[in-house]
């Protein structure tokens, strides 16, 4: 999976922009159970491929704010790796 990371967005934000195209799914869910259409299809297809995007920016900045940035954590453990060797 590829980190898709935005600048500068907050978890709130995120939340927003993730129920806001809950409702758009949920309204063509809705059109698309009237019959046929393929237009609507498309569209769900889409916005389930951004839904997917934004859970996964959800979950990263999530864990950025609780551990810190990425290269620190991985830095930090490789000293300790370090460290567990030299012992």
């Amino acid at each position: 999976m590829q980190e898709t990371v935005l600048p500068n967005v907050t978890i709130t934000q995120i939340h927003t922009e993730i129920e806001q195209l809950s409702e758009l799914r949920q309204e063509l869910w809705h059109r698309l159970s009237d019959g046929l259409d393929i237009s609507a299809q498309s569209e769900i297809k889409e916005l389930d491929a951004q839904l997917v995007d934004l859970w996964e920016t959800l979950r990263i900045e999530k864990a950025r704010l609780r551990f810190g940035e990425r290269e620190e954590i991985v830095r930090r453990a490789r000293a300790e790796e370090r460290l567990e060797r030299a012992a």
